[in-house]
């Protein structure tokens, strides 16, 4: 099994540059540099300070990293059993801390594929249609914030503009309070899995964020459940 993260943060504006990180095997870089990327991450920006100046560069990117869920690669896997110990899968996910976790919008379980999924001949779905559904929905984004000026897509929505598009209906909103109880999920979680619900929605062309958008934003932050130690540190 393998978990696999995604952060958006999307489009430099003053060079409309596209950028995407890719990091793999998360844990094994130092923490120290993988705590830098939390600005970024949420400001879109970089600041370097000196001690007569600072000065600001633009860093928006999709950052998408990988990393096995223990040192031995088998925690959670459905037919071969984990030889780590409770520390040892601690220790391990520790190595990401919360702040961090918490940039990165969908964070999610690739479990392993059986021989029959692989030696099926059943067609899957084409590149092509789901790009013409990205296409829309990034679309259907821009006409929605062409009078929001420096907005152009659900990431970079305020928490005004969060509650202007992205409100959920009242049983979704009780799931997201249910969800943030119990998970213990901070207030930037609440924010992100509001702009990832909204994203759901107009890839379906969904003028509103219902229950099963928020259920399905919510199941995507997979190391906000408990059943994950070492991940608040």
């Amino acid at each position: 099994m393998v978990l696999v993260f995604v952060a958006f943060v999307l489009l430099i504006e003053a060079w409309k540059w596209y950028h995407f990180f890719r990091l793999d095997e998360l844990p094994e870089f130092n923490r120290s540099v993988l705590e830098v990327m939390r600005q970024p991450l949420e400001d879109r920006v970089i600041t370097i300070s000196r001690a007569k100046y600072s000065t600001e560069y633009p860093a928006s990117f999709m950052l998408v990293a990988s990393m096995n869920p223990c040192p031995c690669g088998y925690y959670g896997h459905p037919k071969k059993k984990c030889v780590c110990n409770e520390y040892q899968r601690s220790h391990y996910m520790s190595k990401i801390s919360g702040p961090l976790l918490d940039r990165i919008d969908l964070q999610i379980e690739v479990q392993p594929v059986d021989f029959d999924q692989m030696s099926s001949k059943a067609p899957g779905e084409p590149s092509a249609a789901i790009r013409q559904r990205v296409i829309a929905a990034r679309a259907l984004q821009e006409r929605r914030f062409k009078d929001e000026p420096g907005i152009y897509c659900n990431a970079q929505m305020t928490p005004s503009l969060l509650h202007k598009y992205a409100e959920p209906d009242a049983a979704g909103l009780e799931k997201l309070k249910d969800a943030m109880e119990r998970m213990n999920m901070s207030a930037r979680a609440y924010d992100r899995i509001l702009k990832v619900a909204r994203t759901i929605a107009d890839l379906e062309g969904c003028a509103d964020v219902l229950t099963h958008h928020i259920m399905e934003a919510i199941a995507y932050r997979n190391l906000d459940r408990p059943t994950y130690l070492g991940t608040n540190s």
